[in-house]
């Protein structure tokens, strides 16, 4: 499998170091296209792969492309492979909020994966959901899969419209529970716990936590009654929380990334 990248940045690195760390995809059969010399350097020396400053470059001999640029540099990069991408070939992008038909369109080409991964891919524990068009075949379908298994879990879907909806939750999500972590500990150090005391205490009962969820298979709910005794002192912090209208304010969050995506696919 021949594998290009048209932009270097986080992401694309994320699945650079998914693919060499299964020996998925030989370093001589990798190329990444990026406009910063600083990154084309970085991955060069780090993956031990090609790296151009051509995007059109890239993509001679390669079976998948993988689109990893920013948003509001999408519409240049798309006219500038306009027309230059084979039939036989698969493009796989990776750009927050682009719909299929802008990629098609913009492209001039059908066989397209639309994929939203989140931050933790960079460490293999990653969730991507993602879809295709109808003209990728099984094939490339598997193609698509085993890189996106590379970053940690994928999920299809057969609508498109999942996708803007997993990167209000799963995209965006790692940023609501970063700062989540960050008000625990600042709350712990408030209260006159040593702040590194307090970053301890506070990554190993959210990452105990949601062990607990998924080993149990208990409802969260179910959960936190088990923890919440009547009158105690749980039962005194979840009132507050309730108080400052907690569950509004996520679902607020998570619906305002929602339309987001969705307005970043119409072009706003």
């Amino acid at each position: 499998m021949q594998v290009a990248f048209i932009g270097g940045g986080m992401m694309a690195e994320a699945i650079l170091k998914g693919l060499r760390a299964g020996d998925k995809v030989k370093p001589k059969n990798i190329v990444v296209s990026d406009v910063c010399s600083e990154r084309r350097q970085l991955v060069c020396d780090n993956y031990g792969i090609s790296v151009t400053s051509d995007n059109c470059q890239a993509l001679k001999n390669a079976d998948i492309v993988i689109i990893a640029v920013k948003p509001n540099v999408l519409r240049d990069v798309l006219e500038e492979l306009s027309g230059r991408i084979q039939v036989s070939q698969l493009v796989l992008s990776i750009v927050a909020g682009a719909t299929l038909a802008s990629i098609r369109d913009g492209l001039g080409h059908q066989s397209i994966v639309r994929a939203m991964p989140n931050t933790p891919a960079q460490i293999g524990e990653g969730i991507t959901v993602w879809t295709s068009t109808d003209e990728v075949s099984e094939a490339q379908k598997q193609k698509a899969c085993s890189i996106l298994k590379s970053l940690g879990h994928e999920y299809y879907v057969p609508e498109e419209k999942y996708v803007d909806m997993a990167t209000a939750v799963s995209g965006s999500g790692p940023a609501y529970v970063f700062l989540v972590i960050e008000s625990l500990i600042d709350a712990a150090v408030h209260i006159g716990l040593p702040r590194s005391m307090a970053e301890e205490l506070v990554l190993h009962t959210m990452s105990g936590s949601t062990h607990l969820v998924q080993q149990t298979q208990k409802h969260p709910a179910e959960l936190r009654n088990m923890v919440t005794s009547p009158g105690g002192t749980t039962a005194e912090g979840i009132q507050e929380l309730e108080q400052g209208s907690i569950r509004a304010l996520f679902t607020q969050a998570i619906m305002a990334s929602y339309e987001k995506a969705k307005d970043l696919g119409r072009g706003r």
